[in-house]
């Protein structure tokens, strides 16, 4: 099995902005399982702003111009820290990291389409783990993915995976609002189910993304003959339970129909 694992920047983030070491170290442990059962993973991370930003917080008077430069400079920070964190606890269980920065322009071409292809190929033929994020200090306005579910939705594809696992910090797509106790979770999706009645578009706190996003995302690559899960990345053992365990946990699953 290969998969595409998507973790969001509120999986991996605390509410003060500081990176959540002990949730990553907890999804490295779970994807250290999945690689002894033989399961090929390439990882979409977000956090290398929300890194940044926690890393500089103590600045009082950044030297930025805007916002860009502002998006700019806390990505080259951080995803130094956050890669460096991966490698460390990668590392506790002998499995090698690659860092891969994209950018969309990477997927519009031919010759960098099979290049970018071929680079994540080795690397899993390998045992390297690709750790991929869009390459914010470089990528401003209409250069940039909507955000890293477009982006993991287009490895999935390319790399020919069998699962996209989104992590979120929800449970899935509720019939209404999360916080809503009356909102239900949609735990399976058939082939033609129309869910956009109950997309709202609200933002998360530390990424780009939303649910929209989320559910746009997750028909585009399940009518490519992907299974796609949304899960909830705070939820301990999450990526075992789904993968190995075989539980039934919340989530919403868009079931491969091909």
């Amino acid at each position: 099995m290969r998969i595409t694992i998507k973790i969001g920047s509120n999986v991996l983030t605390r509410a003060d902005g500081s990176l959540d070491v002990t949730r990553l170290s907890a999804l490295v442990d779970q994807i250290a399982v999945l690689r002894q059962q033989g399961i090929e993973v390439l990882l979409v991370s977000s956090g290398a702003v929300a890194c940044g930003r926690s890393v500089l917080h103590s600045m009082k008077n950044l030297k930025t111009k805007d916002n860009v430069d502002e998006r700019q400079l806390f990505s080259a920070v951080g995803q130094a820290k956050l890669i460096d964190r991966y490698y460390e606890l990668f590392r506790d269980h002998r499995i090698h990291v690659g860092q891969v920065l994209t950018m969309k322009q990477n997927f519009s071409t031919p010759i960098s389409y099979s290049t970018q292809q071929n680079c994540m190929e080795v690397m899993l033929e390998n045992g390297v783990i690709p750790i991929i994020n869009e390459n914010d200090t470089v990528c401003v306005t209409e250069l940039m993915f909507t955000d890293n579910d477009e982006l993991s939705g287009l490895v999935a594809r390319m790399m020919n995976c069998d699962h996209l696992i989104i992590l979120s910090n929800i449970n899935g797509i509720f019939t209404g609002n999360p916080d809503d106790p009356n909102s239900e979770l949609i735990t399976h999706v058939k082939p033609g189910d129309d869910l956009s009645r109950f997309i709202q578009n609200k933002k998360s706190n530390a990424g780009r993304g939303g649910m929209e996003s989320k559910y746009s995302i997750a028909q585009e690559v399940n009518n490519a003959g992907i299974t796609v899960i949304i899960a909830n990345g705070k939820r301990n053992n999450v990526l075992t339970d789904l993968l190995i365990e075989h539980k039934t946990i919340p989530c919403t699953i868009f079931e491969n129909h091909q």
